[in-house]
């Protein structure tokens, strides 16, 4: 009985996990409207290199909200041979 609860559970997390882990993709920085702390987005708004896509992230909190830090970051694409 104990073993099936734990495979139901750490099944449960990894799902939890495997959605927040998701990044999302807009075109501009202006259409990230409410930012969380920790959360990924990136910004394919050409900028960076090629190859590579701009990532925003909230980083930390302040006293006006979460602060936004800004990187380029290799673009992950459909794997070719």
């Amino acid at each position: 009985m104990s073993l099936r609860y734990a495979v139901c559970l750490s099944l449960l997390i990894s799902a939890a996990l495997a959605t927040t882990a998701h990044a999302a993709t807009v075109g501009r920085e202006q259409d990230i409207v409410d930012l969380k702390l920790g959360q990924r987005v990136m910004v394919d708004d050409g900028t960076c290199p090629a190859g590579q896509v701009k990532e925003v992230r909230g980083s930390k909190m302040s006293d006006k909200g979460v602060v936004r830090t800004s990187s380029c970051v290799a673009r992950y694409g459909p794997k070719s041979k």
